[in-house]
């Protein structure tokens, strides 16, 4: 994926601007959820839990300090964190090229406990590419230029902040879960993304997919009029295969979202 080149900082070095209000309470809802969740255990098939909030809270924090201020038009939900991309990033979808190149974000990662051998946290090191984060920030990157346009009206968060692995390494997504345990997780998730909602007020929440829809439209009900979704960018979807970017700006201009 081509990266254009992100806008240089304007601030002077060592001076670190303080975050914008709805910055600081994205912030502090993230830090919410990640001590509630903190509280959760999971029985088998769940062999490992990865909280990229935790290990790697200082790339999620800049994340949300630098593109989460102002009021959003649309935003943008994805499930939860894919093992090469926000697993190792700390950023919704973080595709580690598109997190460091366009997105300019490179903060040190540390590493969870515990760790499963066949998927090590490697940070932006990772050599792995998140082909669903390639997919959605290089459409954003394509059709917008730079970050800072592309987050004038837009954001991107995840549903679930935590990453589930079988005993082989294997990803488990939430809606796999035991049925006790996915409620209360579901639960926390739904109080932060109503937070988030009322911080960011936004005019629209498109799923990106149909489990984040279908989580949005149980967790807002009337408190938020427009939400949508598009077409998962995973590989593992066989329509995804087949011009994805083109297939998910139709569905946004025919929603009326772009």
């Amino acid at each position: 994926m081509k990266i254009p080149p992100a806008r240089a900082e304007t601030q002077p070095r060592g001076i670190a601007p303080r975050p914008p209000a709805a910055a600081l309470g994205l912030i502090e809802a993230a830090q919410e959820l990640r001590s509630e969740l903190r509280h959760l255990r999971f029985k088998a098939p769940v062999d490992c839990v990865y909280d990229p909030l935790d290990y790697a809270w200082p790339a999620h924090a800049e994340y949300l300090r630098r593109y989460g201020g102002g009021r959003k038009r649309v935003v943008f939900l994805g499930m939860n964190p894919g093992p090469f991309g926000m697993v190792q990033t700390g950023v919704p979808f973080g595709e580690v090229a598109a997190v460091r190149d366009w997105l300019a974000i490179d903060a040190p990662i540390g590493r969870p406990r515990p760790e499963h051998p066949r998927r090590p946290v490697q940070g932006f090191a990772c050599p792995r590419s998140e082909v669903s984060g390639r997919r959605l920030w290089g459409l954003f990157a394509a059709r917008f230029g730079r970050p800072e346009d592309f987050f004038a009206g837009h954001f991107v968060a995840n549903y679930c902040p935590l990453a589930f692995l079988e005993a082989g390494g294997r990803n488990l997504t939430p809606d796999k879960l035991r049925a006790s345990e996915a409620a209360l997780l579901f639960a926390a998730c739904d109080r932060h993304l109503r937070r988030l909602i009322e911080i960011l007020r936004p005019e629209w929440l498109v799923g990106v997919g149909s489990f984040a829809e279908k989580r949005a439209r149980l967790s807002l009900g009337d408190a938020l009029a427009r939400i949508s979704g598009i077409l998962h960018p995973s590989p593992a979807s066989p329509a995804a295969n087949r011009g994805w970017a083109g297939q998910a700006t139709r569905q946004l201009e025919t929603l009326g979202v772009w």
